[in-house]
């Protein structure tokens, strides 16, 4: 379900409308640096085969929202159409709202914790303007061939973090299998199996 809420519905969605897209226009992906829970997997996207676990099923999620605007980025960027997957950062909103208060405080006392044993400043929920900032810089005022198929976070292009940084460690970057064009390309074309339509 968080694989086709999150991905599915939207790859249908954009390109069906894609043609109404005109030159000079962008598509923001709205992404997580949950993405680094997890990489698609496009063997087993639904949990047939392995016991649900729901961080990994919304990292997967998140990596295929960057995914798809890699690959649709490849796909326009010929007619003067970018594309480009935002980390708005954390914001309180409802999205958390099955998690229960005592869950999210958890959470962020444990990113806080590592982040306090890199050195680093508390980890702080931004106001929704400034969670909106990200999508506005990278939709209209950075110049399209710095986003264009690229992952971006607080008003900057993501840099590549490593893999083998434990995840509550990483304040910024994109996992490497978000935006490699190989995975991208599989992703479309499962997507398209998944739903049953070409574009």
């Amino acid at each position: 379900m968080q694989f086709g809420t999150n991905h599915l519905g939207h790859f249908v969605f954009v390109n069906r409308i894609s043609p109404l897209i005109r030159k000079g226009g962008r598509l923001i992906n709205l992404a997580s640096a949950g993405h680094r829970f997890s990489n698609i997997d496009l063997e087993d996207p639904n949990f047939g085969r392995t016991p649900y676990d729901q961080w990994v099923a919304y990292g997967r999620s998140k990596t295929a929202n960057i995914l798809f605007a890699v690959a649709f980025d490849r796909r326009h960027r010929g007619n003067g159409i970018r594309a480009a997957a935002v980390h708005p950062g954390g914001v309180r909103t409802e999205l958390d709202r099955h998690l229960g208060p005592i869950h999210i405080q958890k959470m962020i006392e444990q990113m806080n914790k590592q982040r306090a044993s890199e050195s680093k400043t508390p980890s702080q929920l931004k106001t929704v303007p400034q969670g909106a900032a990200t999508s506005v810089w990278a939709a209209v005022v950075a110049p399209a061939d710095e986003v264009g198929g690229q992952y971006c976070e607080n008003c900057h292009v993501g840099k590549i973090a490593p893999d083998d940084v434990a995840i509550t460690a990483v304040s910024e970057g994109v996992r490497a299998y978000a935006v490699d064009p190989t995975n991208a390309e599989a992703l479309w074309k499962k997507s398209e199996e998944m739903v049953g339509e070409s574009f």
